[in-house]
């Protein structure tokens, strides 16, 4: 591995000491280094050495930082370690041939669960691995139990040299590394009892195992056969599992630590929880308290009172559709805005596939054109590639755009870039 400079900012600290594109990080302050973890766990002082290889010399850099502020360069992100496992419901196992490359990748890489949140099932640790997250502190990790039956877990997992789930555990909070973790529910599999076992055994963990959230099965039209889909009975039952141990987890400790995804709730045609009941939101990435939050900062949110006119479109998936609809109200009282919502079917995945950030570009179009009329399309960029203009199927913001005969602007999907977009993302270009 090596810990590569991409690109120089013009002007900046690196750019007048003469570093450039395509220059290797070797150390850091005397401390060899391979990847941007080392990078952050190495670069904490004022003052950076740098040692750089350019070719087959080497050469001696040093950088005064400002505080927390970037030298001016960024770093060439490392490759991502794959997934060992054959899981029964893995997404990308029920994605279909021929799209792009990249969504073929099975994520399972520390690194990324340290960074981004991303979760892992512990099963491609190597003991150097290991050993460096207990020594730089790669605090909190988030990692995907499923149960702490170990036969049953390997079976869920495909992979039958799975280390004991407990036991993993147990190293991690020896060496005091806080974890969130969640178990993906399957009905007739880890559910009921063993629903109830698992969340049992997480709890003895408590406060280093800060957050269990517990989620649906997600599967498309091309699912493992042999998965059961969830019912609203089946999340029914698992949210008054949850409820059962939430409850009385909050009179102990305050804290629910138990979480039942935004999902469930839909499924189960239940009122969610209030956004107070979800703690600080460790898990809102995993759409557990989502839409409390959303409801909840809409409500909060100063509008103008007046603005050109202007109409906007907007889509969201399925699942949200109704919630959205009726936070949206608040909005059309501005003054000028006329604002059309519009609820997506996902065709491609499969009417199963309810959440926005698996709609497809297609599917954007189909339900869109010839119905859709306006000044904008505001598009939450959640549908799309990370730093890309592309949807899940390769259709573009452009092609969404030409197709449509409307301006297209992606848009952060909160009630602040919901607004920020109707304000002034008709205006910007893509």
């Amino acid at each position: 591995m090596s810990l590569t400079i991409e690109h120089i900012t013009e002007g900046s600290a690196a750019s007048k000491l003469g570093l450039k594109d395509g220059d290797t990080i070797i150390e850091i302050n005397n401390n060899p280094v391979k990847d941007i973890i080392d990078y952050m766990y190495y670069s904490q002082e004022g003052s950076l050495s740098l040692k750089i290889q350019r070719g087959s010399r080497t050469y001696l850099y040093k950088i005064t930082k400002k505080g927390k502020a970037n030298p001016g360069f960024d770093l060439k992100e490392f490759r991502v370690k794959g997934c060992r496992n054959k899981c029964i419901f893995c997404f990308v196992n029920q994605l279909p041939k021929g799209m792009r490359k990249t969504l073929y990748l099975k994520d399972d890489d520390y690194r990324m669960s340290f960074l981004y949140g991303n979760y892992i099932t512990l099963t491609n640790l190597a003991p150097a691995d290991k050993k460096r997250i207990f020594e730089q502190r790669l605090s909190p990790m988030y990692i995907s139990v499923h149960t702490t039956n170990n036969d049953l877990r390997k079976k869920i997992l495909g992979n039958q040299k799975t280390e004991d789930i407990l036991e993993e555990i147990q190293e991690f909070v020896d060496n005091k590394i806080k974890l969130h973790t969640q178990i993906v529910v399957v009905p007739q599999v880890n559910d009921g009892e063993e629903l109830s076992k698992t969340i049992r055994d997480l709890y003895k963990f408590y406060p280093h195992v800060a957050s269990i959230a517990v989620v649906p099965v997600g599967l498309t039209r091309f699912k493992n056969p042999h998965v059961k889909p969830f019912e609203k009975s089946d999340a029914l039952k698992a949210v008054e599992i949850v409820n059962q141990f939430s409850r009385r987890f909050k009179r102990r400790h305050g804290d629910p630590i138990v979480y039942a995804a935004d999902e469930l709730f839909i499924k189960a045609n239940l009122p969610f929880p209030s956004v107070s009941e979800y703690g600080d939101l460790s898990q809102i990435e995993n759409g557990v308290g989502l839409v409390s939050s959303f409801l909840d900062s809409i409500k909060k949110l100063k509008l103008p009172k007046k603005i050109e006119p202007k109409k906007v479109i907007t889509f969201t998936g399925a699942s949200f559709a109704p919630y959205l609809k009726e936070a949206l109200q608040k909005l059309k009282a501005i003054d000028g805005l006329s604002l059309e919502l519009f609820k997506i079917e996902n065709s491609f995945f499969g009417n199963s596939v309810t959440v926005t950030g698996l709609l497809t570009g297609r599917d954007i179009i189909k339900s869109l054109m010839g119905k859709a009329k306006g000044d904008c399309l505001l598009v939450p960029n959640i549908t799309l590639r990370d730093g890309e203009n592309t949807f899940l199927d390769n259709v573009t913001l452009k092609n969404l755009e030409e197709s449509l005969e409307m301006k297209v602007a992606p848009i952060e999907p909160t009630p602040e870039g919901l607004l920020e977009g109707i304000l002034d993302g008709c205006n910007r270009k893509n």
